[in-house]
């Protein structure tokens, strides 16, 4: 495709960072969906699967990339993450866009060569990837467009590997 668009997605349940990724590292835009801790649990789920819809109606994602999500200290939130992530991978196979899955060490390296990078890190290779000036430093809405970079590094990266040299 000459114009891939990626979706890029940071899952939670209080906050899904989103992203639109387009070819040559151009953010076509991003944000962040957020539910509220008062309403009851299924109508946060709920509001995240009506809100990437609207998203995905909008920008019409080729494909998306979504952080695998890692429990390392807070194992609260497990479960109810996993049903976000439920709820966001059902939204994209009942539209039929095609996704991946990278951990948290496999976008840092991707980004910075070191898997244990930290935010900062990220962040400036992030402005400097996507020639960005200034940014609306939303962490949630910056993973998500770290996640969509490493889909791309990736998939430029497979391309070059399957090229046929005739």
């Amino acid at each position: 495709m000459s114009n891939l668009k990626i979706l890029g997605i940071d899952p939670g349940y209080d906050i899904v960072g989103w992203s639109i990724l387009s070819n040559n590292f151009k953010v076509d835009d991003y944000g962040v969906i957020k539910t509220s801790p008062t309403d009851e649990f299924d109508d946060r789920l709920l509001q995240i699967f009506t809100s990437l819809n609207k998203i995905l109606d909008e920008y019409k994602p080729d494909c998306a990339a979504i952080e695998k999500i890692f429990f390392h200290k807070n194992t609260k939130t497990a479960i109810p993450v996993a049903k976000a992530v439920g709820v966001i991978i059902l939204t994209l196979k009942l539209r039929g866009i095609p996704y991946w899955e990278y951990s948290p060490i496999e976008v840092k390296h991707s980004i910075t060569g070191y898997g244990r990078a930290s935010k900062d890190q990220i962040y400036y290779m992030m402005k400097r990837i996507l020639n960005l000036k200034t940014v609306e430093w939303q962490d949630d809405a910056i993973d998500a467009l770290s996640i969509a970079v490493c889909h791309q590094l990736k998939n430029k990266k497979l391309k070059k590997q399957t090229t046929i040299h005739t």
